[in-house]
């Protein structure tokens, strides 16, 4: 009889039993309501896919100065945690766990996005490359502001508060968003950190704000409920660091210090290399984490039973996958036929291509 672990060996993260080590992965889908409130057609798509061994809800922002796209969920209000409340008590009621994951862009806004129009922050005032998403179609991203140093306080407790709400929501735990070239990236990496001061320069400097949101976080939630994700090679939003090995290596092995339910990484992707990035496999940072590592990445059943086998992950989160196939624990047990993604309907719109993807008994 073989011992070797797969994707359908349980495991325990943090606080939960997991029946499998399927994850759903957080997905922008640009769907929420008026207010950036969690609606009812939000319910049915979480609740579809409760069969994950986790779910990580698309990135919810911090307050209304962390939004930087349209129509994405916030957690910052009564009506925001009330529409949250709908989708965990659907999700728990399928017998599934569900975590939200907290945002703030940072630069990657635009003032139309903003409370009274206001700059989007940044550690620096270095502007992005590129257009931001906004209601009035897609416009240029402006040159933030600097954060001034009496500011991050207050950042750090948009996070806390944050946490507070999930909490109220009744979330099984938080992800802190630590990736993708989001406020907390952009201070960890010195391509858009050019402070001077005590979150800027050398590296424990600039791991500063991402370990000090952790913390508060984790004073909310215990550590074994509490997930980051961090992506060492992306060059998403325009991204850069002069040594990500260094950058990543410490901050990696600083976030050991609150023993969180995991660390979940992002591999490499061809637009890294594509656009300059220094493409570091996982599993090279694996020995500098003390806890569970879940790795995202385009993986497929195969790839995600061997990365576990061998040991250099032990949980695999899904995004394209868990979008079309809201069934995907069966098709993966059954080595079922999987739906295939439509890109034309990921980001905004309405049922199509969101809620009405087949179950495999409906399409049998």
């Amino acid at each position: 009889m073989s011992t070797e672990k797969n994707l359908f060996t349980p495991i325990k993260l943090g606080a939960y039993d997991l029946p499998n080590r399927i994850v759903m992965a957080p997905l922008t889908r640009n769907r929420a309501g008026e207010g950036n409130v969690p609606q009812a057609v939000n319910v049915t798509y979480y609740e579809q896919r409760a069969s994950a061994g986790l779910i990580i809800t698309e990135a919810s922002q911090v307050s209304p100065q962390g939004q930087g796209y349209p129509a994405t969920p916030g957690i910052h209000s009564a009506e925001q945690v009330a529409g949250w409340q709908k989708i965990t008590e659907a999700v728990h009621a399928k017998g599934g766990r569900i975590f939200l994951q907290l945002w703030h862009v940072g630069r990657i806004s635009h003032p139309s996005l903003q409370p009274d129009g206001a700059t989007p922050v940044a550690p620096s005032a270095v502007q992005p490359k590129g257009d931001a998403m906004t209601y009035e179609g897609m416009q240029r991203f402006v040159t933030p502001r600097a954060l001034e140093l009496e500011e991050i306080p207050s950042i750090v407790d948009q996070y806390r508060q944050a946490a507070k709400y999930a909490l109220e929501a009744g979330f099984d735990g938080v992800e802190v968003h630590g990736a993708n070239g989001y406020l907390l990236d952009q201070f960890l990496r010195d391509g858009t950190n050019h402070r001077t001061d005590a979150y800027g320069g050398p590296v424990e400097n600039r791991a500063r704000l991402l370990l000090e949101v952790t913390e508060a976080v984790v004073e909310v939630f215990g550590g074994d409920r509490v997930g980051v994700r961090l992506s060492p090679s992306s060059t998403f939003n325009d991204m850069t660091d002069s040594d990500p090995r260094a950058t990543f290596g410490y901050a990696i092995q600083a976030l050991n210090q609150f023993n969180l339910a995991y660390l979940h990484l992002l591999e490499p992707s061809e637009a890294d290399l594509r656009y300059g990035g220094t493409p570091i496999p996982t599993k090279e940072f694996r020995p500098l984490y003390n806890g569970l590592l879940m790795v995202n990445w385009d993986y497929d059943q195969a790839a995600g039973n061997a990365a576990i086998a061998s040991g250099d992950a032990d949980l695999v989160s899904y995004g394209k996958l868990f979008i079309a196939n809201p069934d995907l624990p069966e098709r993966f047990a059954k080595n079922a036929p999987l739906n295939e993604p439509n890109p034309d309907t990921f980001y905004g719109g309405g049922e199509e291509g969101y809620i009405d993807y087949p179950a495999l008994a409906e399409v049998a």
